[in-house]
């Protein structure tokens, strides 16, 4: 079974607004994803095609971009604990060329957790199955009131 799954809310946690680059609705100038979660396999999905506007290398899509849409695909996985966690590090393969105007998918999932610290996986797909990015992050769990309540719209 699917479930849309939005922005930076956890049951705990549900801010205003969410200018998230990379999924935030309230950022104009930002990417959108918009994620599912897959019951079955515990594996957070988004489907997406990539605009002239993420250009690295002619045809494809800037590694930074890459980056971005796998961080936020592994930060989605700690919504399974209903935390807000932040990435403390991340590796990434860049295994093929990210095309543009393609259908792509990513796909995080959960490797490991220890107390507050949770390890996640994700890899950008193309439309054949065939992996063309893939990383590994440790993110951290945090109290999203102390660290960022300041910031927060209200």
């Amino acid at each position: 079974m699917l479930h849309k799954i939005h922005g930076h809310e956890t049951a705990h946690h549900k801010p205003s607004k969410n200018y998230c680059f990379a999924c935030g609705p309230d950022n104009s100038e930002g990417m959108h994803l918009k994620f599912t979660l897959d019951e079955v396999r515990q594996t957070f999905v988004c489907r997406f095609r990539l605009s002239k506007r993420y250009t690295g290398p002619p045809g494809h899509c800037h590694g930074g971009i890459i980056a971005t849409i796998l961080d936020d695909a592994m930060g989605k996985v700690n919504k399974l604990h209903h935390v807000i966690a932040l990435t403390k590090e991340m590796t990434v393969e860049y295994l093929k060329p990210v095309p543009l105007h393609k259908p792509l998918r990513v796909e995080g999932r959960e490797v490991s957790v220890h107390g507050r610290q949770h390890i996640n996986m994700a890899e950008i797909l193309n439309e054949n199955n065939e992996v063309l990015a893939r990383s590994r992050g440790t993110f951290i769990a945090i109290d999203p009131e102390k660290m960022f309540g300041k910031f927060v719209e209200r």
